[in-house]
């Protein structure tokens, strides 16, 4: 049974431990988070059961939305070759809360689990791009799987970017967008092929717009230290 995430809570004593220690990353990452409107900034502190989806550019991208989005606890969606062996599973699944799942197939199980967290008000965070991305070319298309459970979950959905930096010294920049309501792509009671290539396509671009608002911001920082 999936518990309500509490600002103290000894389920997450291991989690909360790591996320005190690990402070200092704070000083060297510097995160700044910048809103694509003001309907965004507004939701800043994700009141409730919210589902995050983010670009994925290194493998360190969960550490990283810890840092910046650090309001609120993350239940990391994660592929299943993460958890290989006993101690990794216990460490991702009962030390830092991850949530397993089968690219190939997805399980029932797994849903539920998504799900159930995201009920009881807790945030769940997922990467639809599937796997890292190294290319330049931008965000890459979003697996429709990814995107079927995020409007099955019937939460509101946050898109977040979180921009490369240039150098390790560089400032943590994340974006972040409105929240979006699944039931806004369906058509009729049930949730078709079409509304899905539809939902894709709409939150692979609403990502992209949020690049857009990292690159344009970096750009203006640049200027005025010109």
């Amino acid at each position: 049974m999936v518990k309500r995430n509490r600002a103290i809570s000894l389920r997450y004593l291991f989690f909360d431990f790591v996320r005190i220690t690990a402070s200092p990353g704070l000083l060297l990452y510097r995160p700044k988070i910048i809103y694509i409107s003001d309907k965004a900034k507004a939701n800043k502190k994700m009141k409730g059961g919210n589902l995050i989806i983010s670009n994925h550019i290194t493998m360190v991208d969960p550490m990283l939305l810890m840092i910046g989005l650090w309001r609120r606890r993350h239940h990391f969606i994660a592929t299943k070759e993460l958890f290989a062996g006993k101690f990794k599973h216990w460490l991702f699944t009962k030390g830092f809360k991850c949530i397993e799942i089968d690219r190939d197939n997805f399980s029932f199980a797994t849903f539920k689990e998504i799900t159930d967290n995201l009920k009881v008000g807790n945030i769940v965070t997922m990467f639809p791009e599937g796997k890292v991305n190294l290319s330049s070319e931008g965000v890459q298309m979003f697996k429709n799987g990814a995107v079927m459970m995020a409007l099955r979950s019937g939460s509101p959905i946050i898109p977040v970017y979180i921009k490369r930096r240039p150098h390790w010294y560089s400032r943590l920049i994340i974006a972040m967008g409105e929240p979006i309501s699944p039931n806004d792509f369906k058509t009729g009671s049930i949730l078709t092929k079409n509304d899905l290539d539809n939902a894709t396509a709409y939150l692979r671009e609403q990502e992209e717009k949020l690049e857009d608002l990292c690159e344009n911001h970096y750009k203006e920082k640049k200027v005025k230290r010109g």
